[in-house]
């Protein structure tokens, strides 16, 4: 498992990123909220990574954020959606918008992203929808999340969630107090804040 790769940015389009890793250039197939994300050419770049290896082929696949992974990992085991739809799926959302609308079962608004029709979108909410219901991967904050930071948020959720809370209002309270400074504090404190906000 590739876990990530940092390199220089050579090229860009909204569907591929090429980076050059001490002097090879890997073609890494991205999301449009990922191409948006990247900086200019020539500027040094990190992305979170998912290696696709088949019998004929090695597809590597980059994210900006550890949400966006999660997702599409998740997609990717929904029978019927391989990489490149997950990828075109993520493409026409966001990753939270995207959990909302399958935990509140909304055919409609799951339908109107390219890629998904009915029997699809009912699909992916019986595979889905118990999965980020009970928990799973941290709210995306918009920020980039190194792992010491995403444990803590996860310990925040996990408490809150043994003291029965709802998740959603869990991750809306993470948002509203989660800072890369915020963080670095004790995690009493930060239950705390988060507890203002439930």
């Amino acid at each position: 498992m590739i876990e990530s790769i940092k390199g220089i940015l050579n090229k860009k389009d909204p569907t591929i990123a090429i980076i050059d890793v001490g002097g090879i250039r890997l073609g890494v197939n991205i999301t449009l909220s990922t191409y948006e994300k990247l900086g200019d050419i020539d500027a040094s770049i990190e992305l979170l990574t998912y290696l696709n290896v088949r019998e004929d082929i090695m597809e590597l696949y980059g994210f900006f954020d550890s949400s966006e992974r999660y997702l599409f990992k998740q997609l990717t085991s929904v029978n019927g959606i391989g990489p490149k739809s997950a990828l075109n799926i993520l493409s026409g959302t966001s990753p939270n918008s995207f959990k909302k609308n399958i935990i509140n079962d909304d055919i409609g608004s799951l339908t109107s992203i390219p890629g998904i029709g009915t029997k699809t979108a009912k699909r992916i909410i019986i595979e889905l929808k118990d999965k980020f219901i009970d928990g799973g991967e941290t709210v995306d904050l918009g920020f980039q999340l190194d792992s010491n930071e995403k444990d803590t948020i996860d310990d925040v959720v996990k408490v809150l969630l043994s003291l029965g809370y709802n998740r959603n209002l869990i991750d809306k309270a993470v948002s509203k107090i989660a800072t890369k400074e915020v963080l670095k504090d004790d995690l009493e404190n930060i239950i705390k804040m988060t507890l203002k906000k439930l």
